[in-house]
């Protein structure tokens, strides 16, 4: 198993909305809300802030009323088939005006959590 050693963060953008995604270590489940709370408060502007997160056994994600299944859970998975645990993985998205469709916000999503994962530093548990 493994997770990331630092906060991370990473952009994408699609037909004018901003998707900002960010990897924290989460080490202790508590610390969970607190987190949430600082990154929707940094990002109080955004139409919807979406996570997904690993500690230990436990593990959850959300759409922030996202169209279901599309933003929260892709991320989920994407954390499950790289092996990573203790770590959350939230995205900001910026509306830009234009509807993205399901498909294309649900792979817009996941490449937001892809990029910030690739560019973190991970290490083996």
């Amino acid at each position: 198993m493994k997770t990331i050693e630092a906060i991370n963060t990473s952009t994408v953008e699609v037909m004018k909305s901003k998707f900002v995604a960010i990897a924290i270590p989460l080490n202790d489940y508590d610390e969970f809300k607190s987190l949430l709370d600082n990154v929707k408060k940094q990002h109080g502007k955004a139409k919807h802030v979406v996570y997904a997160y690993r500690v230990g056994n436990k593990s959850k994600s959300c759409d922030d009323q996202e169209p279901k299944g599309t933003a929260g859970r892709p991320l989920l998975e994407l954390l499950y088939k790289k092996d990573l645990n203790n770590i959350v993985v939230f995205v900001a998205r910026y509306f830009g005006g234009t509807k993205l469709g399901a498909s294309r916000l649900l792979r817009t999503y996941l490449q937001a959590g892809i990029n910030v994962l690739e560019s973190a530093s991970i290490v083996d548990m």
